[in-house]
């Protein structure tokens, strides 16, 4: 597999660099110089497929020989381990729930993949993960490398701007897991992890590596769930398919438009985001206008410049897409309540994040089209939200049960390069 630097096309690299590499020169990102597309025909004898086997069908048409055949079957097997069931909620609508592995969020398959390809390619090479999360990369990527040898983990994190579930599943681990609370936004956690990959002595001391969803192999991971849904829907659906994602950093919607690029039957994708709505701004008027990060009920989508937009960008690009067909919309607080609200009345508990992407698919949703909303995180994960939104208790599923009452782990710093550095450099590898 060969990718190019978005930034720097003459930067070109294998699947296995790009894995241990993350970013390239000027911050770019890597993207596929092939796009893999299936038939009709194969995309029904995939979708006919279990999970694990069809995801490396897809990877392979990616990755290639790089990595062999039967070694990836059974990274992805490991990875994979879990389902992502799609559940009706009405008649013409349903959630593809990706909250049933380990930290319940949909950040655990990109994640754990990433972990296993890291662990084939790396060999004996000390790394150290360096990444940013607005709440559930965090956990996914933390317990992902929990006490993998070689390997040790440093999240950078919105002090008081995640919720504290999404907190303890992540800042309480210890051993390889370094958390830091930074006193800023999301954004300047973002960027701080952007500085530290310019800096080429702290890259090369450190053996840097990214693992959001920058890095190629969570995105391609990513992809294989949209097949997953798709297999779950009645056929005489697909071609009526609409998909509502809720989109902070838009890695999840890259790997579905992506998943439509070989082939997958969608007629449309939706672009939902909460308050922080740079990209329906830009879909709206052509332009590129930040604001400043504003906290809102869904704070994993709290990201005002989302990292990987210029990969949707190219996609279209290259498919000779209308960035104009792409749906979109943002939702505020007080609609994210009374819909969280809506969907219990229909007898389904949700979260903020789902029922962003539920109210503009309901919305838009037309006559003689099936709707599926991407359920992102387990509603438990945002306990104190749910519950005073519904009125009622929501039992903690074990998993966050057992690091309910756990001591916090995190450092503090501000959101200054230079101390970054300095606390890095002191976990040096030997």
């Amino acid at each position: 597999m060969k990718l190019y630097n978005l930034k720097d096309n003459q930067e070109q690299v294998s699947f296995a660099q790009a894995v241990k590499q993350g970013l390239g020169k000027q911050q770019g990102l890597f993207f596929p110089q092939d796009l893999p597309s299936f038939s009709k025909a194969e995309i029904d004898e995939l979708l006919a497929l279990d999970f694990a086997t069809r995801s490396s069908r897809i990877l392979t048409a990616f990755i290639g020989d790089e990595i062999p055949a039967d070694v990836l079957a059974k990274r992805i097997s490991t990875a994979f381990a879990f389902p992502a069931p799609v559940t009706q909620v009405e008649d013409d609508v349903s959630c593809l729930e990706l909250f049933h592995g380990p930290t319940l969020a949909f950040k655990d398959f990109g994640g754990r993949f990433m972990a296993q390809m890291l662990s084939e390619v790396a060999g004996n090479q000390p790394v150290t993960i360096l990444t940013a999360t607005s709440g559930d990369t965090g956990a996914a990527v933390a317990h992902a490398f929990y006490k993998l040898e070689n390997v040790q983990v440093v999240i950078l994190y919105p002090e008081g701007k995640i919720s504290p579930l999404q907190e303890k599943l992540f800042c309480t681990l210890g051993e390889n897991i370094h958390t830091v609370a930074i006193k800023d936004d999301f954004d300047a956690c973002q960027s701080l992890v952007k500085q530290a990959f310019d800096d080429e002595f702290l890259k090369k001391t450190m053996y840097l590596n990214s693992a959001n969803s920058i890095n190629i192999s969570r995105l391609l991971a990513q992809i294989c769930y949209y097949f997953e849904a798709v297999a779950q829907i009645p056929a005489e659906k697909h071609e009526h398919l609409v998909i509502s994602v809720p989109s902070g950093n838009f890695g999840d919607l890259t790997a579905g438009l992506l998943a439509k690029s070989m082939g997958l039957p969608v007629k449309r994708f939706i672009a939902a985001t909460n308050e922080n709505d740079t990209v329906p701004r830009y879909l709206d008027n052509g332009k590129w206008e930040p604001h400043r990060t504003v906290a809102t009920l869904s704070n994993a989508m709290d990201v005002s410049q989302p990292n990987n937009w210029p990969r949707i960008e190219e996609l279209y690009r290259r498919k000779g897409w209308d960035l104009s067909d792409l749906a979109h919309g943002s939702v505020s607080d007080e609609t994210t309540e009374e819909t969280v609200r809506e969907l219990a009345k229909k007898g389904y508990i949700s979260e903020p994040h789902a029922a962003i992407a539920y109210r503009l698919l309901r919305d838009e949703l037309q006559d003689g089209e099936y709707g599926l909303f991407l359920g992102t995180a387990h509603p438990a994960k945002f306990k104190e939200s749910v519950e005073r939104i519904l009125g009622g208790e929501l039992p903690l599923p074990k998993e966050l049960a057992e690091r309910a009452d756990k001591e916090l782990l995190s450092h503090f710093l501000p959101a200054d390069f230079a101390q970054l550095r300095a606390f890095l450099l002191e976990r040096a590898p030997k």
